[in-house]
């Protein structure tokens, strides 16, 4: 039996690039980090960065090196056509794009058709292994997830295979009104998070009426001294996120909601779902690594 070969797993992200060397069971060897995301790459580039930022971990004898994230993008590398779903492993395996035959390949991300009139669809890259990977890391094939971030996602996953997601902005909406409207006028970005008060913009927005009401009323309550401007941050990310889970069905018999992102992030989303009675637990960068690892183990042809 022939011994497992040095996996160099990437994330490419738009803002940043990070890589690590896994060993024969997962576990990081060595990892690296740069602000060098697909935006400050010039076109045609790419391997050029790439082999400057990580070719001494590819002359390794039988390097395999698998890229997740944006560099599969138009704006990245090479443009690595979407993985459709229903996909777990085996589809995701059969489209990814090689760059170099059997050593460097993108991981193609997943698209959904949604069950709307216009069947809207829907897309991700880099968050699909993430997905994979905690699912491995918590020994579940089926489970609801949550991805926050600028673009958060919910996604439904049965029998080992991502059935169907959804995409919210709420992340960048958060920076639009808190950075370039009427309500950035009001706000201290600079103060503490304050858990009580961001519960209560959850809890606002589960009541009756527009959110777009409720987002006005961040800026009254400023006017009226009800919250201080350090208060207001945490208030208006509790009514967007109390948004976006109002929407949400969750199936309490398929277990805890799985939150995968950074501790700043997860931590607000648990806060909320625990607000509404909904059991969550949080997993971070490691299910990047956990999935391109187990990836990497369930490919049994080359191209």
């Amino acid at each position: 039996m022939s011994s497992p070969r040095p996996l160099i797993a990437i994330d490419w992200g738009t803002s940043s690039l990070r890589g690590a060397r896994l060993g024969a069971s997962g576990q990081v060897l060595e990892s690296r980090e740069f602000p060098r995301g697909i935006l400050t790459v010039p076109p045609g580039q790419f391997e050029a960065v790439f082999h400057e930022l990580f070719g001494d971990w590819m002359q390794a004898a039988r390097a395999l090196c698998l890229i997740s994230g944006m560099a599969g993008s138009r704006q990245g590398w090479q443009e690595a056509p979407y993985c459709p779903c229903p996909a777990g492993f085996a589809e995701l395996g059969q489209h990814l794009l090689w760059l170099q035959s059997d050593r460097i390949a993108l991981v193609p991300g997943l698209s959904c058709l949604g069950a709307d009139a216009l069947n809207t669809p829907d897309v991700m890259r880099g968050e699909e292994v993430q997905i994979f990977g905690a699912l491995q890391m918590t020994g579940r094939d089926s489970a609801t997830l949550v991805l926050p971030g600028t673009h958060s996602k919910w996604v439904q996953v049965h029998s080992g295979r991502v059935m169907q997601f959804q995409t919210f902005m709420t992340g960048e909406v958060f920076a639009l009104m808190s950075q370039h409207s009427i309500l950035g006028k009001t706000l201290d970005l600079n103060g503490a998070f304050d858990e009580a008060i961001f519960l209560q913009g959850v809890d606002q927005s589960q009541q009756s009426g527009s959110v777009l009401h409720h987002l006005f009323a961040v800026r009254t309550l400023g006017l009226f001294d009800r919250l201080s401007a350090a208060q207001l941050p945490s208030y208006l990310s509790g009514l967007l996120i109390g948004e976006e889970l109002r929407t949400q069905t969750v199936n309490a018999d398929s277990g805890p909601v799985i939150l995968i992102g950074s501790d700043t992030l997860t931590r607000r989303y648990s806060l909320a779902l625990q607000q509404l009675g909904i059991a969550c637990q949080s997993h971070g960068a490691e299910a990047t690594w956990a999935g391109l690892h187990a990836l990497a183990s369930k490919l049994t042809s080359t191209p």
